[in-house]
């Protein structure tokens, strides 16, 4: 985990952490996944990927096995990069 990932998780809440350690652990999850893994409430889990998602940290994609729902990974550092440079300093 590099600095500015480290740095943007502490001020994100204990539930976007765990979602985040999560992902890190099990690899790309759906919503419903996550919260089956993490034991966290559906609506703390999606508050927790729309944080990660919003600060760039982690990437939402469609799930081929089922298109009504979303598969979530950590973002890879060319996305990464480019929400970093989209930011307004």
């Amino acid at each position: 985990m590099d600095d500015a990932t480290r740095s943007a998780l502490e001020e994100m809440p204990p539930s976007a952490k765990l979602v985040y350690k999560t992902l890190e652990y099990e690899g790309p999850l759906t919503q419903g996944d996550l919260a089956a893994e993490s034991l966290l409430p559906s609506r703390t889990v999606r508050y927790a990927l729309t944080t990660l998602t919003d600060e760039g940290l982690i990437e939402e994609r469609l799930h081929i096995q089922d298109a009504r729902k979303r598969l979530y990974s950590l973002a890879t550092d060319d996305t990464t990069a480019a929400v970093a440079i989209n930011e307004p300093s």
